[in-house]
């Protein structure tokens, strides 16, 4: 077994993103695809490795943001298709096409360039058509059936390209992880999507695969699956929806561990670390930990609450977090250098989430797991032991 450097790294429990598979697999109705988000490195916690998984489980699609990202489970002997979300050179139709990797498209400038550079190529590139129903970020506009009546001709127009065959059709809620404060958006969004495929297929436009959902849309409106759902956030343990979490039960499967580096007393009054924003009111000892803001521990926690936990007990995070250090309060415990730290996960009866570090540091959880560095190496374990380990 390939060896990593204890002082600090993420260990990912492959029997939890089974198990977090399984109950997303539940979540989808009969006939339902499912496709995988494992773009930004599968949200910091090693895409190859849920792909790996995943495909093996029956995972009929995987999604990323570039295609960086798609060549890299390429390169890692995966088959399975994969779309791109996100921009790809248009110059690059040769390399989507021979590789099976589907490609988004949002306006007609880009169907364009595209088809020239297929063509050009000699390939088919397969697209999935990106239409903007209200989150507008990317996708053919289409927030009003009436002023974007126009739209239904450019995605037509764009499906006909030569070069370009149009597999899918999709586009993304902007609130369906707001509960009920974001139903009445998030199916309006549903309802203009829908008229947007009834237009088209009476124009005899029509496509292989629909899907509009998310993790929160796919787990919360179980009605709005059409015939394949994007599941992200949730594969990971993670969701913004507490129904969700207790509804489904899935689990974090990333942990981040560290070590004591030094340990040490300082008298009342000693000032810690840059800005000497904190000062010891009373004799202490503090503890020095190998994790900062280079990590991935946001210097945003400085001064926010943030906790750790050692020997099973909470450790508060004293003074500014630097780039590779950070100090906690270990007075009246009995530790030394060497001894295991808890950033984020459970020991016995503690525990520190990441909504928990999301919500002191002013952010999402997508956040915090995406910010874990590489230079952080991620530790695969599997029935408590260390079956693989990630290094960058």
């Amino acid at each position: 077994m390939e060896q990593f450097l204890k002082r600090t790294w993420a260990e990912i429990d492959l029997n939890k993103i089974e198990k977090n598979y399984d109950i997303c697999r539940s979540m989808l109705r009969d006939g339902v695809k499912m496709m995988g988000v494992i773009k930004a490195d599968g949200y910091g916690h090693g895409a190859v490795a849920y792909a790996e998984i995943f495909s093996k489980k029956g995972c009929e699609w995987f999604a990323v943001s570039n295609l960086d990202e798609a060549l890299q489970i390429r390169e890692a002997g995966i088959e399975t298709p994969i779309l791109i979300l996100g921009f790809t050179p248009a110059e690059k139709a040769e390399v989507l096409a021979f590789n099976n990797i589907a490609q988004a498209v949002y306006n007609r400038e880009y169907a364009a360039a595209l088809s020239k550079n297929a063509v050009a190529q000699g390939v088919q590139v397969n697209v999935h058509i990106k239409v903007d129903t209200g989150m507008s970020r990317i996708g053919f506009l289409y927030q009003d059936s009436e002023d974007d009546a126009a739209t239904i001709d450019a995605i037509e127009a764009a499906c006909k390209l030569p070069g370009l065959y149009a597999q899918g059709i999709f586009q993304h809620f902007a609130v369906a992880d707001c509960g009920e404060e974001g139903e009445v958006y998030t199916r309006l969004q549903y309802d203009l999507f829908l008229d947007v495929i009834r237009r088209l297929q009476k124009r005899g436009t029509d496509f292989e695969l629909y899907h509009c959902c998310n993790s929160a849309g796919a787990s919360e409106y179980r009605d709005l699956q059409l015939n394949m759902a994007r599941l992200g956030i949730v594969i990971y343990g993670l969701t913004s929806s507490d129904l969700v979490k207790e509804q489904w039960g899935i689990e974090p499967v990333m942990s981040v561990k560290s070590v004591v580096a030094m340990v040490k007393e300082i008298e009342a009054g000693t000032t810690v670390s840059y800005g000497r924003t904190f000062t010891a009111a009373n004799d202490m000892k503090i503890a020095t930990i190998p994790i900062g803001y280079a990590d991935g521990y946001t210097r945003r926690l400085s001064g926010n609450g943030a906790r750790m936990i050692i020997k099973g007990a909470y450790v508060p995070v004293i003074g500014t977090i630097c780039m590779d250090m950070c100090m906690v309060d270990v007075t009246g415990l009995d530790v030394k250098a060497g001894d295991a730290v808890t950033v984020i996960g459970k020991e016995g009866d503690k525990a520190v989430t990441v909504d928990e570090i999301a919500a002191k540091s002013g952010t999402i959880n997508y956040e915090i797991t995406c910010d874990i560095s590489k230079r952080v190496p991620r530790v695969y374990v599997r029935d408590g032991k260390v079956v693989s380990v990630q290094k960058f």
